[in-house]
């Protein structure tokens, strides 16, 4: 979901048998392990979490902790919720998390402000406490499709979980927010102009102005450290057939992410430019925090759909760059504003389960 939880573009355990057996680096079979050779920005990486599915993590502005979504049935998490913590500093310290969420509903795409205090996220709480439906694949051939829930909103709670503000309201689908580093505005995907677009948010008056127009899905967004510009991650369906399944299913309130392009612009959406033109699907892209590169998932390496690893690209499309070699999923990552830490989730070191868990390296330039 914007990060949308897009775990997995394709089967888990399909992923993960082809991670086990059939994952070959450089001549030898890849061991299961938390840094692999040909990862030479990754030092003193550090495993935070051991069991369960555990993605988009953010950090706060001060470097120090991170908001991130997780599943586990074994643990009565039967759906994506909200977590906080704060990170360790050496391998020997545990990683200690709270519920923000509180088990309602599914959520998504939580994110810190500026002063720490609150973060906001988007839920799915108002349209009923349980867990909705999962989406029926067989439905749709097999496909990797999305549901755009139509109760997801977000919303503001401070760090003990309790909700202080609903930031939006439109019928349909309101998630995959973000904040701007001076935590004034807030970007955001909605569905509630026909079709996928991004908007960005005044938060002390909660003005809003769109910013893409154009036909396809618009999200997973950031602004740079500087604030005047925007990544994203984009569909662009062009023939024929592509349009009416697009259209047909987000008539239905889904989506199929697995075309997608990064796009840079201005913050205000001008200036749009597509930097990536890799094929498969490309995203979960945002900057490095000196503002000169972009970071981002792909698996375009691949015909198969998989494996998903992470890659540096200039502003200008430019020197690409991979930067991890796990054989299996690789994504979510995100510098530590202060650039010395890289946040990511990754399949690595699971003892061949179906275990996504998040890491934590200091950054090598």
């Amino acid at each position: 979901m914007k990060k949308l939880l897009i775990l997995v573009f394709v089967s888990l355990l399909a992923l993960q048998t082809m991670a086990q057996n059939d994952a070959v680096f450089v001549g030898f079979i890849q061991k299961d392990s938390i840094l692999f050779a040909g990862e030479p920005h990754f030092k003193n990486v550090i495993q935070l979490t051991n069991s369960g599915d555990n993605a988009e993590a953010y950090w706060s502005f001060d470097s120090k902790r991170i908001t991130f979504q997780r599943t586990n049935p074994k643990e009565g998490i039967n759906c994506d919720q909200i977590f906080m913590g704060l990170v360790p500093t050496n391998s020997t310290t545990p990683f200690t998390y709270k519920s923000i969420s509180g088990g309602k509903g599914r959520t998504t795409c939580s994110y810190f402000t500026k002063d720490g205090k609150h973060i906001i996220f988007a839920s799915t709480k108002d349209g009923s406490i349980d867990c909705p439906p999962a989406v029926d694949r067989a439905k749709y051939g097999n496909k990797y499709i999305w549901p755009l829930y139509n109760t997801y909103d977000i919303f503001m709670a401070d760090t003990s979980g309790k909700i202080i503000k609903q930031l939006t309201n439109a019928k349909g689908y309101d998630a995959e927010g973000t904040l701007s580093y001076d935590g004034k505005k807030m970007i955001y995907c909605s569905d509630k102009d026909g079709d996928l677009d991004l908007y960005v948010m005044d938060l002390a008056s909660g003005k809003e102005i769109r910013v893409t127009n154009t036909l396809g899905y618009d999200g997973g967004a950031w602004f740079s450290p500087d604030g005047k510009k925007i990544v994203w991650r984009a569909s662009r369906p062009t023939s024929k057939e592509d349009v009416s399944e697009y259209k047909s299913l987000l008539a239905e309130g889904m989506v199929a992410p697995t075309k997608m392009e990064v796009f840079v612009a201005n913050a205000d959406g001008t200036n749009a430019k597509q930097i990536t033109n890799l094929g498969n699907a490309n995203w979960a892209p945002n900057f490095t925090p000196d503002g000169k590169h972009i970071i981002f998932c792909s698996n375009h390496e691949y015909k198969r759909g998989f494996p998903f690893n992470m890659y540096l690209i200039d502003l200008d499309g430019n020197h690409l760059e991979k930067i991890s070699r796990d054989k299996g999923f690789d994504a979510f990552p995100m510098f530590s504003p202060d650039g010395k830490r890289i946040m990511f989730s990754s399949n690595r070191n699971n003892g061949g389960t179906r275990d996504t868990n998040l890491f934590v390296a200091d950054w090598v330039e």
